[in-house]
């Protein structure tokens, strides 16, 4: 087995716990166009991909076109909101902190609501700044590009890279791009049966709690 020589993080679901936050505003949004039980079922399965990808989705089953300004208005009462609720997963930067690897975050999210995010969880000194977002790159996950771009400017093979994520979504881009993958099933947002889904997926292992990630992280590197 390759050595591990960098652990790459994804951030919402993983270092803040956020995604609940973002999902409760966006079906607010959407629930003005579609009915609530229709979306419900229509947003099963969509945590861990991009606002523009999910109302397209949207739009494409209910064959709606949304108002010209849809996008950023929910963005920006996302953004707010999140802002004002969010909280870091419990133990991630104790655990972050006892990781002796070289930390790189890799996210759909935009920039500076990731360096917003590991303010909140006091981990910003910790990634150094080594952030890498959707927006620098042609596509988010589930395509590999962020998770590629992270491997190259850290200067690591992929093959040599362990990541942390929590959504099929992300998991899929991280093996799609050859890397091992830790599973996090301890977010607010994760429904039952979601470790199988992760496993069925090739992760190497699957956490609940933060606290078991720096051992994990240890018997994947031997």
């Amino acid at each position: 087995m390759a050595s591990i020589d960098l652990l790459i993080s994804d951030c919402d679901g993983v270092i803040v716990d956020s995604e609940i936050i973002s999902h409760r505003v966006l079906f607010e949004a959407l629930s003005l166009h579609v009915p609530a039980e229709q979306l419900h079922a229509a947003l099963e399965g969509t945590f861990g991909l991009t606002v523009p990808s999910i109302i397209d989705l949207i739009e494409k089953r209910f064959d709606l076109t949304m108002p010209e300004t849809f996008d950023v208005d929910l963005r920006r009462q996302s953004e707010k909101v999140v802002a004002e609720e969010v909280q870091a997963i419990p133990g991630v930067r104790e655990a972050l902190l006892a990781i002796k690897l070289p930390l790189a975050v890799a996210s759909n999210s935009r920039l500076h609501n990731v360096q917003a995010s590991l303010q909140r969880a006091g981990l910003t000194e910790r990634v150094a700044g080594n952030i890498f977002c959707a927006e620098m790159v042609r596509s988010p996950k589930p395509a590999p590009d962020v998770y590629l771009l992270a491997a190259e400017r850290m200067g690591v093979a992929p093959g040599h890279c362990l990541v942390v994520e929590d959504s099929p979504t992300g998991v899929l881009a991280a093996r799609t791009a050859g890397m091992q993958v830790i599973g996090f099933t301890g977010a607010s947002h994760i429904p039952a049966g979601h470790d199988q889904a992760l496993r069925e997926l090739g992760v190497a292992a699957v956490i609940n709690d933060m606290r078991d990630l720096p051992a994990t992280v240890e018997a994947l590197a031997r």
